[in-house]
């Protein structure tokens, strides 16, 4: 009975189905998901008459008290709602004063009572993040986890007297990954699939559609909330029961257990595929088999022989460090002296010893600058040395690698026996003969300068959304890929030649870097156009062009970062000097985008490699091939290994991780709102890690009537149509003075009926596929709503009936301020026409600014005063004014509000991946 109900609820949600009936709803609960709840149930028209939330701690109200505050919701925040078992009656009444005619409780901690739960028409729903009956009360995601089931997922069932005991309204499953943790499920489904799931059921309760399935007591559990000192490994059982407890206790309240005597946390466990590398033996309290401390983190047995990894550990004072380096880093391995090496070595000291003439002798433990030698002295020595070891191949560069005389020998000696060269790089590429050339396309995870094959050997197919044929598979990284790419990073940056280089150095690889992209630019372009929808002309222009830009501006960059001398109050009758240095801060993670995959990169990642920083970027799961073919250019370059790691997947599992990670010092993101504020709050609980974000847009462009009308036709149709729509700045809404808004709406259809709809790669092509085919499915849902809602669709609105992904170019008007259309972005190809009164320059800008987003903006008018004026009134990050979509290298990018905060592009990038450090001496 259950499974059939489900069964017609899955179908019921897959088709475009719009709910007639509203009602009144209360709101009973708390945090994001809440948040996310109630304006989702908002957006569906129906009526949240009242929200009963927590009160505010330490100064902060829940972020659904935030929400509803804004809208004007009435919001009650009641310490609690019973005392000894009873409802407080003071709280009911005030309750039953809304008037609701449904509770919804999408999370709620507090005791509702029943006078409460039963009172609305229509009862209570509740969400519960298991399939029910199963994991019945607090930390069902944990308990799915610990007892190692295949499915998760939540169900949305009629609240009764007993403990998650009420029928099922509906229900929806995911299956569990092998190493999945409560982050990454929540993540991935609960959350996402959770909202679309409590909106549905309303909708459903509505219409007077929603089921009412008894919950069988069948399978029924019941597990409470865990805690620390419940919490200790049994490690006498099998290594995936191993696995399943400690990611089950994975955060709070974690899994423990005892080395060397001190209560140590595991956090990170992921099943060991493969054979067990070499290590380190590790005793731990009551394992029959010592652990090992290997380059992957802790490898740890169960009793079936098989074996787990765990990443990190925290000990009782609250440090964490990575498993890897639990022991401290012993002295590096030197290789034994020939007698022909020896001889060299004695030469080499000579030459030291000639150029360091103030040092008695010269020894083992002798540093090079630490004893008065300056940058001509490097010159001298590596010159020679070349003379004195014919054909050795020295540069300045590894002087200041190995400044202590025995490991400047240790390196002339890998150097004589050829120990120290790259091995060459091996490319499995895809080859594919398209646009009357030959490209080859890398399809695997790129870490620490080497292609290879995610660790749990998975792939994917990315798709070209021109005919929605398979380009190739490209490998699906996991949470082990992350975490050795982000190894790789942190030891480039701390130990490889990166960290130490001079900035003039750093600055030559990257201008080399940008030569290749240049000369490479056809085949860049031709891969972005089959792999993202994009045209080739405007992929070859901009996607490329504005890249290799990019890393050319940030390459010029790199020697010109300084900090500043400060004037302090002297300590008499000392003297004192403050200065400041900015500092890169060690390995860094990026996430972009698909809607310019190679762009995003460069923006992103050009100013992080010029500040010194190390990376790990994850390109969008649907467009990965430019990132992995840059990767390819990035080691003909010359950048050293483990500087640049790229690492394609899902958002769930690789992003989520590198939200998490705790070698990661900084995030820089750029997508939809609701993974942004997803992406802050991870990096806040893992290790404060530093965070930019540009995020969603809804950027109003204001036309008055004294503006030159051709231009404003060709600019809004650019602000609107440039790349399909899929731009971050798209004009979301365009605001025409009423007394040419007849004149311009007919020039825009004019120009709209001439673009040509195509193949990407035709030279002759406006307007290609959209990038894939969820995102369609999603346009054609927009403009469904947008004609339900009374909006005037005067052009386009389907799909176009050919193979692909293609949308029509789309014009909507008479868009009125309270439809979704006006309030909600659609990133494609639709524009969103609103009137505004002759002369009404301060209404237009009130309606302009009535959105939480604030990315761009622009203004058309020949009035300067006026351009000004509503230039200095708009909330966004960027004006444009008699123009748009002008973005160059040398100016900021970046919004207001909740379209993020941070710059790319520019000087001001820069300062998001350095620190600022203050040194005062005495003298």
């Amino acid at each position: 009975m259950l499974w059939t109900a489900n069964q017609f609820i899955r179908k019921f949600s897959t088709a475009t189905v719009y709910y007639q009936n509203k009602l009144k709803l209360a709101l009973i609960g708390q945090s994001l998901f809440g948040q996310e709840v109630y304006s989702q149930l908002r957006k569906e028209g129906h009526k949240v008459v009242g929200v009963f939330t927590v009160p505010d701690k330490d100064g902060k109200a829940d972020p659904l008290a935030v929400a509803a505050e804004k809208d004007g919701t009435p919001v009650f925040k009641f310490p609690r709602w019973r005392v000894k078992g009873k409802p407080i009656p003071d709280v009911v009444d005030a309750y039953k004063s809304v008037g609701a005619e449904l509770n919804v409780l999408p999370f709620c901690s507090q005791f509702i009572p029943m006078n409460v739960i039963d009172h609305p028409k229509h009862g209570s729903i509740i969400y519960h993040p298991s399939i029910l009956p199963a994991h019945r009360g607090a930390s069902a995601i944990n308990w799915t986890l610990i007892h190692g089931d295949k499915k998760a997922g939540f169900s949305i069932f009629w609240a009764d007297d007993g403990l998650d005991t009420g029928p099922i309204l509906l229900q929806r499953e995911c299956p569990v990954e092998p190493n999945d943790t409560v982050d990454t499920l929540y993540n991935r489904f609960l959350f996402p699939e959770g909202i679309k799931g409590m909106v549905e059921a309303v909708n459903l309760i509505a219409d007077g559609k929603a089921p009412r399935v008894p919950q069988s007591e069948e399978g029924a559990s019941y597990e409470g909330i865990q805690k620390k000192d419940n919490c200790k490994v049994s490690f006498n059982q099998p290594a995936e029961a191993i696995h399943n407890w400690i990611r089950g206790h994975d955060k709070v309240p974690g899994a423990w257990t005892v080395i060397d005597g001190q209560v140590v946390t595991l956090y990170g466990s992921s099943l060991l595929s493969g054979s067990v590398p070499t290590g380190q033996p590790l005793d731990i309290e009551g394992a029959s088999k010592p652990g090992l401390i290997t380059s992957n983190g802790l490898v740890l047995f169960g009793t079936d022989g098989k074996a787990l990894v765990v990443r990190n550990l925290q000990f009782e004072d609250g440090k964490m460090i990575s498993a890897a380096k639990y022991f401290s880093a012993g002295e590096s391995v030197s290789v034994e002296l020939t007698e022909e090496e020896k001889k060299t070595a004695q030469q080499i000291r000579a030459i030291w010893k000639g150029i360091l003439s103030n040092v008695p002798e010269v020894e083992e433990s002798t540093d090079f600058f630490k004893s008065g030698a300056a940058s001509m002295d490097v010159v001298r020595l590596v010159e020679e040395i070349k003379q004195k070891c014919d054909g050795l191949q020295l540069q300045n560069e590894d002087v200041y690698m190995a400044t202590k005389f025995e490991d400047f020998i240790q390196m002339i000696v890998r150097k004589l026996r050829g120990e120290d060269k790259e091995e060459e790089l091996i490319v499995d590429h895809v080859i594919k003969n398209i646009n009357n050339m030959t490209l080859k396309m890398p399809h695997q995870c790129f870490i620490n300068g080497r292609f290879e094959d995610a660790e749990n050997g998975k792939t994917y197919d990315t798709v070209n959304p021109t005919d929605g044929s398979v380009i190739c598979k490209v490998s699906y990284a996991s949470v082990g890929d992350v975490d050795k790419a982000v190894a790789a990073a942190k030891d480039a940056f701390e130990a490889g030649p990166w960290g130490k280089m001079n900035a003039r150095d750093r600055g030559r690889l990257l201008y080399k870097l940008a030569d290749l992209m240049e000369e490479h630019q056809e085949e860049l372009a031709t891969i972005e156009a089959i792999d993202s929808g994009a045209v080739y002309t405007l992929a070859l222009k901009t996607h490329v062009g504005m890249s290799v830009q990019t890393f050319r501006y940030f390459a010029g960059w790199c020697d010109k970062i300084q900090g500043t001398t400060i004037p302090i109050n002297q300590a008499r009758p000392n003297h004192n000097l403050t200065f400041t240095k900015k500092e890169p801060l060690g390995v860094c993670a990026i996430v972009i985008p698909w809607n310019y995959p190679l762009m995003m990169l460069a923006w992103k990642s050009a100013a992080c490699l010029a500040a010194g920083n190390t990376l790990v970027l994850k390109p969008a799961q649907v467009t990965p091939l430019t990132a992995l073919k840059f990767a390819e250019l990035t080691v003909k370059a010359g950048i050293p290994k483990g500087v640049i790691n790229i690492i394609p997947g899902s958002g769930g599992l690789v992003g989520q991780r590198m939200s998490d990670h705790p070698d990661i010092r900084k995030l820089g993101f750029t997508g939809s709102t609701p993974i942004g504020k997803h992406i802050m709050k991870s990096c806040a609980l893992s290790n404060l890690k530093k965070v930019s974000l540009e995020l969603g847009g809804k950027s109003p462009l204001i036309i008055f009537q004294d503006c030159d009308l051709d231009k404003a036709v060709r600019m809004g149709m650019g602000s609107v149509f440039f790349n399909k729509g899929e731009n971050c700045i798209a004009a979301g809404r365009l605001f025409v003075e009423e007394s040419i808004h007849d004149e311009f709406l007919r020039r825009v259809l004019e120009e709209v009926k001439k673009m040509k709809i195509g193949d990407p790669l035709d030279r002759s092509t406006d307007h290609g596929p959209q990038n894939h085919r969820a995102h369609m499915e999603k346009l054609l849902e927009y403009c469904e709503i947008g004609k339900k809602e009374g909006a005037t669709l005067v052009y386009g609105g389907q799909q176009v009936q050919r193979p692909g992904y293609f949308m029509e170019p789309t014009v909507f008007t008479d868009v009125e301020d309270h439809m979704y259309l006006a309030k909600e972005e659609s990133f494609g190809p639709i524009m969103v026409i609103s009137k505004f009164k002759d002369g009404d320059v301060d209404g237009v800008l009130k309606r302009a600014n009535d959105t939480e987003f604030g990315l761009a903006s622009g203004v058309f008018t020949r009035d300067i005063n006026k351009a000004m004026y509503v230039s200095e009134r708009l909330e966004a990050g960027t004006v444009f004014i008699n123009t748009y979509n002008k973005t160059d290298v040398a100016s900021p990018f970046g919004g207001f509000k909740q379209s993020g905060f941070g710059k790319d592009l520019g000087e001001e990038a820069l300062h998001e991946y350095l620190r600022t450090k203050a040194v005062t001496v005495e003298y």
